[in-house]
């Protein structure tokens, strides 16, 4: 800051002096973490410059960190980000920078993420593929359908839980061969829809793994390694495995959308959609997928199958988490209608605040309960408010 500024008082002085300040000080959408083996994230630890430069409070924040700690027994590694700032870094057994477990349901977030960028370079010479299409006209595995009503399912419909596809109210396993994932193994949970297409809202982990092979039908690429080429690595993450399926001669061995991810890299897919789906200069996310996320992605009323939730939570893979309307404890009381978030069994975590310029993730590894919307809360509720002249 010049010397002839710091003489100058009133409203106009100060807002220039804010001005020459460098935009990464300030925390301009500009900047964008390099990769961790090349710096990472940058770290705010003393008090004064959490204050200043990231607008949290310190102490909220040292709240929030015994708050996760006393959470829940489980090994884990959560990660804040205000402004572009690393303000919190919790780690009990887990590496936030390399330890890439299972972050169980938050691939589903990843995997709509990935499917968007397929639609939006199918556009330009690949097979061309939009979200009210309809799926199964991708999915040459599928065939023969194993419920003609199946042919009504659109992209779309996959994502937000309201495809009618082995719903997990069903009972039936998440996981298995890709004959028995597509309905081809006898088992009428999986063979037959439990509602017709945009009917029902039934959270179905299978309609996200019909959507990785989709992905492969357009892309020409299996899932995993376009989600590397396309999302991972232009945003600088480095560690990550794939679930993969087998399918024997008929179906094939292919990856599905499950995955591991470390928390500070979970972080960056977050701080990508909080940009508007853009990476310095690259539109790495299509923009009218993170701006549909903003609202519900369907328009059906009734209840969740499985946990009763408000049906109106679910948009595109992720979660609209202020709708929640307190079922099974999940309340969206004091967290931003702008809020999006993702979670996974045993407390797997990522979410993103647009207006509020924040990010937070956590990962586990484990499966179970957990208080995730509390996490949100308080994270949110450490942001210092701002004092308008």
């Amino acid at each position: 800051m010049k010397p002839h500024l710091l003489r100058e008082t009133g409203t106009l002085a100060i807002f220039v002096a804010v001005l020459l300040v460098a935009p990464q000080a300030r925390g301009d959408p500009a900047y964008f973490p390099p990769p961790e083996s090349q710096g990472g994230w940058r770290k705010l630890d003393n008090s004064d410059d959490i204050r200043q430069l990231a607008g949290m409070n310190p102490d909220k924040l040292s709240e929030l960190e015994r708050w996760l700690l006393e959470s829940d027994k489980r090994d884990f590694a959560a990660v804040v980000i205000r402004r572009g700032y690393v303000v919190l870094e919790v780690e009990r057994g887990n590496s936030a920078k390399s330890d890439s477990r299972r972050v169980a349901s938050v691939s589903k977030a990843i995997c709509a993420m990935v499917l968007a960028i397929a639609s939006e370079q199918s556009e330009r010479g690949l097979k061309k593929m939009k979200f009210d299409d309809p799926a199964f006209q991708f999915i040459p595995w599928a065939q023969p359908l194993s419920d003609p009503r199946k042919e009504k399912i659109t992209v779309n419909q996959l994502l937000n839980h309201t495809s009618g596809i082995c719903p997990e109210a069903t009972g039936a396993p998440n996981d298995g061969t890709w004959e028995y994932i597509l309905g081809h193994s006898g088992d009428n949970r999986t063979t037959k829809l439990a509602f017709d297409p945009g009917a029902g809202c039934g959270y179905s982990t299978h309609a996200l793994a019909h959507a990785s092979l989709l992905c492969e039908a357009v892309t020409g690429m299996p899932y995993d390694q376009f989600a590397v080429q396309e999302l991972f690595k232009p945003i600088g993450a480095e560690h990550w495995w794939f679930q993969f399926y087998d399918g024997g001669q008929k179906y094939g061995r292919h990856p599905s959308h499950g995955m591991g991810m470390p928390a500070r890299d979970l972080a960056r897919i977050a701080y990508c959609m909080l940009q508007g789906g853009r990476w310095k200069d690259r539109q790495v996310i299509p923009k009218w997928f993170v701006d549909e996320t903003a609202a519900p992605t369907h328009n059906v009323k009734t209840p969740e199958m499985r946990w009763k939730l408000n049906p109106q939570i679910f948009s595109h893979g992720w979660e609209l988490p202020a709708r929640l309307t307190g079922e099974g404890g999940r309340s969206g009381t004091g967290i931003p209608a702008d809020a999006r978030a993702k979670p996974g069994s045993g407390g797997q975590y990522i979410a993103f605040v647009p207006s509020l310029d924040l990010v937070m993730t956590r990962q586990t590894g484990s499966s179970g309960e957990w208080q995730f919307e509390e996490y949100l809360r308080r994270t949110c509720a450490a942001v210092q408010a701002t004092v308008k002249p």
